[in-house]
């Protein structure tokens, strides 16, 4: 039993380690391939004494690659963590973390930017209230009846994600069709082909809703059980699922505001995570984390290297997900947690 134990604290160790090292790895790896070439020398050279390294690999390195990685993997944990706390709390593993209508929220802020604004930075504001917004819609809607339940509140969501894509839709048929619509339509693909260190400001929501979502990893197994059974383990429902779906409506509010809509990351990550560690959230929610970031980072660099012109990402995603999700709808028979 001592050595059983001492094995499960290495393997727990080693997991741990590999948590924190792979995004770290893979955003590394992400600074010496692109479409300009660099030496690996060059590269370190550039990282260790940017003063002494030639201007164009100090631009490539510092300006272009290292923050669209740090912004991918920021994106790529914020997804996969949202996805991950909403599947929990709604007890559904098809549920992703736009299920609260965030990213049309966030959609119909953009176009708001784009058409009456002018742009810049009015897109980032507009689409992270307009997401946070959505969300608040969508638990209002949700108690209507003066009953939340997870149910309602998917249903509320549904609304609100409907009442919003109208109003894109609206949006996009008032827009100037020569700049205007190709910026939106843009947009809604999803791309970190203008990320600049200006943008990691949203790395502040972000690391905070991953937090909230990061405290309450252990409830997150107690509401998944259902709130009865939660209520009757002395979990405070009602406060546990608000301070969850705040935790994760800020990380992807945030995430989206800074790069456009990317699908599928909230849906597939915690499934891949379940697969390597279980349901338990204590570990899949660092795990998804992990992973997030991991794949959104992969995902970057195919992005911006499959072909001579940069793919938005989230086609690429989507490409991903798509096949995956069609294997999970046959295997959850539409919606039942197995």
């Amino acid at each position: 039993m001592k050595r059983t134990g001492t094995e499960k604290q290495k393997r727990g160790a080693v997991l741990i380690a590999a948590l924190f090292v792979l995004p770290v790895l893979f955003v590394a790896a992400s600074l010496f391939f692109g479409r300009y070439p660099l030496p690996v020398k060059e590269v370190f050279s550039a990282l260790l004494h940017p003063q002494t390294a030639a201007a164009a690999t100090r631009v490539t390195v510092w300006q272009l690659r290292l923050p669209r990685a740090l912004a991918a993997a920021l994106v790529g944990a914020s997804l996969a963590v949202s996805g991950a706390a909403f599947q929990s709390v709604f007890r559904n593993p098809l549920v992703s973390s736009g299920i609260l209508g965030v990213s049309n929220g966030a959609g119909f802020g953009a176009c708001l930017g784009i058409v009456f604004c002018g742009g810049g930075v009015w897109i980032y504001l507009l689409s992270f209230i307009c997401a946070v917004s959505a969300v608040v819609l969508s638990w209002f809607a949700g108690r209507i009846s003066r009953v939340t339940t997870t149910i309602t509140m998917i249903l509320g969501g549904t609304i609100v994600s409907a009442f919003f894509s109208a109003l894109v839709a609206i949006l996009k048929y008032v827009a100037d069709p020569y700049s205007q619509l190709p910026s939106i339509t843009f947009w809604f693909m999803g791309s970190f082909a203008s990320i600049g260190y200006t943008h990691l400001i949203a790395a502040v929501p972000m690391l905070l809703g991953m937090g909230l979502v990061f405290l309450s990893r252990w409830k997150l197994n107690v509401l998944s059980m259902g709130d009865k059974e939660a209520s009757a383990l002395g979990v405070d429902v009602r406060r546990c699922q608000l301070l969850v779906i705040g935790g994760a409506t800020l990380c992807t509010a945030a995430a989206v505001c800074i790069c456009g809509t990317i699908g599928w990351v909230g849906l597939v990550i915690p499934h891949i995570g379940r697969m390597l560690i279980g349901n338990n959230n204590q570990k899949l929610i660092p795990v998804s984390i992990s992973l997030g970031a991991c794949f959104m980072v992969l995902m970057d660099f195919l992005a911006r290297n499959l072909t001579g012109a940069e793919i938005p990402i989230g086609i690429l995603c989507a490409l991903v997900g798509t096949p995956f999700f069609v294997y999970l709808l046959k295997k959850t028979k539409g919606g039942v947690w197995v």
